[in-house]
């Protein structure tokens, strides 16, 4: 037998073969996701899967106490990374080995792994933590909201900070399970479908499953003491709506406008495909704040939402966002238009559907409304800015802009491209740009005029973009349009996402 001998320079190298890229190549994580719009929110160098969040709130005392696990990939040779999270953490571990951490920013929980990741590497993330929400703020606001008997978790476009830590971008999708322990006669409510509760010691434990993957600030969290309702629709999807006990004179409206969830999903399903989740419905708190949520597949509405009676059209908005906004994400944040401009144009199709207006009604008061000179056409809803974001321009300016699509590739092309569109980016992102092209293969047209002078040109189209268009141009020698009768109902929603 011969022994081989190995030269120190060969030894040198073959050790380093043996040994992954060296310390150096390990680089921290991005604390922003890369959108321009809000440059703090999300993380790089990481990709979630799925989150597991076990709490436990007190309504009485606003003490939210929780485990967060969460499976992710790395996507970079990572030595630190961030989450998304403002309450106070008492212990990270990654792939079970307890990892440093450290706070930053407004609200960037930094973790230093006690190994560095290589890219492509599974990872498992515990974070245990404990706060009471309603103290914490970041640039000056919260998204924590207070109820008289719990506390409701839904804004946009962050809300997951004051209760589980997050990678806080639409772009990272994930699967959640949701399990949370409040005291008896209290319920808790969130995304998906309830898959068991159960009860010790005074306390009563609800385990919530979202099984295809969810943004962020879709989450929503609600505790208090509801009356809960369970349907199925006669397409055959389960709907659980909730409301809170303590909703007064609004109670009824509520309920007038919510029970109607199965019938609306169904109908919209008409335009848009199979309604693409587990279940549906929304529930009703009693909170002062004066929007609505399209939160996945259990949509949240405050109480002035039914204040002057029911609103079937704010239920048909939000539902819209199910398809438009939840099934098909945005890419980045400058992509709101396909979010809500469709789901504004669903609420004329219905106006249209009640005899109350139809769309090209809608379009043609809408164009007519503003004059040239109103600040209402100086918002791009094709990339709006931060400041503008949920602007009236990027829903009714939105909506006039699909009512133009409409018109320039006629109706067949049009409900093909409103019904293929969630199935061929179903449950990913995509953007605005995405959008044009996807139209453009449809039709067989080219859109990009329509879509710069109707999304993008900070000024009123002039009279001939509007007659190519479809839509009237009105002068003092030709009168006004007259308001469809659906207007003001439509308009009491313009408020959905304004405090």
């Amino acid at each position: 037998m011969h022994r081989r001998l190995i030269a120190p320079g060969a030894l040198a190298a073959s050790l380093l073969l043996a040994i992954p890229a060296s310390a150096a190549s390990y680089t921290p994580g991005a604390p922003g996701i890369g959108d321009p719009y809000y440059p703090a929110y999300g993380n790089g160098g990481y990709d979630v899967s799925h989150y597991d969040l076990r709490l436990t709130y007190q309504p009485r005392t606003d003490e939210l106490e929780g485990t967060a696990t969460l499976l992710a990939t790395t996507t970079q040779d990572l030595s630190r990374f961030d989450l998304d999270f403002l309450l106070d953490v008492s212990e990270v571990r990654v792939n079970g080995a307890k990892a440093s951490f450290a706070t930053s920013g407004q609200h960037e929980l930094e973790i230093t792994p006690a190994t560095p990741l290589a890219k492509g590497t599974p990872v498992t993330v515990v974070v245990r933590y404990s706060g009471v929400p309603s103290t914490k703020s970041a640039y000056g606001f919260s998204t924590w909201h207070r109820t008289p008997d719990g506390a409701v978790a839904a804004d946009e476009p962050e809300s997951a900070w004051w209760w589980y830590p997050s990678n806080d971008h639409p772009l990272d999708k994930a699967t959640y399970d949701v399990s949370v322990a409040v005291p008896d006669g209290t319920q808790a409510i969130s995304n998906g479908t309830l898959q068991s509760t159960s009860s010790r010691l005074g306390w009563t434990r609800y385990n919530w499953r979202s099984n295809k993957p969810q943004a962020t600030y879709l989450t929503t969290l609600a505790v208090g003491k509801f009356d809960i309702t369970t349907s199925t629709s006669e397409g055959g999807v389960p709907v659980v709506n909730a409301y809170s006990k303590d909703l007064g004179d609004n109670d009824g409206a509520a309920r007038a406008s919510v029970e109607r969830t199965g019938e609306l999903v169904d109908w919209l399903s008409g335009y848009f495909g199979p309604y693409p989740f587990s279940s549906a419905g929304g529930y009703v708190p009693n909170t002062t704040t004066g929007y609505a949520l399209e939160t996945q597949t259990r949509i949240y509405y405050s109480p002035r939402q039914f204040a002057n009676g029911s609103n079937t059209s704010v239920v048909v908005h939000e539902l819209a966002h199910q398809w438009y906004g939840d099934d098909v994400s945005l890419k980045g944040w400058k992509d709101i238009w396909i979010n809500e401009g469709f789901a504004r144009y669903a609420q004329w199709l219905w106006s249209e559907h009640e005899g109350e207006g139809t769309t090209q009604e809608l379009a043609d008061y809408t164009y007519a409304s503003h004059p040239a000179d109103d600040a209402f056409w100086t918002v791009a809803p094709g990339d709006p800015g931060p400041d503008n974001q949920f602007d009236i321009a990027v829903y009714d300016r939105g909506a006039l802009a699909v009512q133009a699509l409409r018109n320039e590739v006629g109706d067949d092309a049009f409900f093909a491209i409103l019904k293929g569109w969630p199935k061929e980016h179903a449950y990913g992102n995509a953007s605005v740009g995405d959008f044009q092209k996807y139209a453009e293969r449809v039709s067989g047209t080219s859109l990009t005029t329509l879509f710069d002078t109707w999304l993008f040109q900070p000024s009123k189209p002039a009279a001939p973009a509007a007659r190519s268009a479809g839509l009237a141009p009105v002068s003092a020698a030709e009168g006004v349009v007259a308001r469809p009768k659906s207007w003001k109902k439509i308009a009491a929603t313009d408020a959905v996402h304004s405090g």
